[in-house]
């Protein structure tokens, strides 16, 4: 009974075997190598997702960079347009206060000629004025003079005395 339990132990042992080896070649063939395959790809998907994700993040940083250069240009260019329109406006206010005083220079020296015209004007007046007067009071003191033929004499005289004076 030893023996046949032992040859039993044997030829199952040898099954057994058999069938492990059988089903490691069945399992490598059909098991392993897709599971080997489909964990390389896993792996070569991994290492691509890596790669991408390190561009992506060195594009990020090259975007990251490019936005600061033109924030830092936009600023440039915006503090050069505020200081053109300073200028500019500066530029204005002085040509329009070189302008006003221009213009109230010009309405000063016609009211100086106009005020100026009125006095001449008036004086003329004044003159024609005092004129006229002088001659009535002339004419009505020669009409009182020369009345008489002495004082007229007289007066003929005095005048060419004068004249001769002179």
């Amino acid at each position: 009974m030893d023996k046949l339990i032992n040859d039993f132990s044997v030829g199952l042992f040898f099954w057994q075997s058999l069938l492990f080896i059988a089903l490691i070649l069945l399992l490598k063939k059909f098991a392993w190598g897709p599971i080997l395959s489909a964990v390389e790809d896993r792996e070569e998907g991994i290492k691509d997702a890596l790669e991408a994700a390190e561009k992506a993040k060195e594009e990020m940083q090259n975007l990251t960079a490019d936005n600061e250069r033109i924030l830092a240009e936009a600023r440039i260019e915006r503090d050069a347009l505020l200081k053109e329109a300073r200028e500019i406006k500066e530029e204005i206010v002085n040509d329009a206060k070189k302008l006003a005083s221009t213009e109230a220079d010009k309405i000063l020296l016609l009211a100086k000629e106009k005020i100026n015209n009125e006095k001449m004007k008036a004086i003329t007046e004044l003159k024609n004025q005092v004129a006229e007067m002088s001659i009535d009071i002339a004419e009505k003191i020669l009409k009182s003079e020369l009345s008489d033929k002495n004082k007229q004499n007289e007066l003929v005289a005095k005048a060419l005395k004068i004249n001769e004076l002179n």
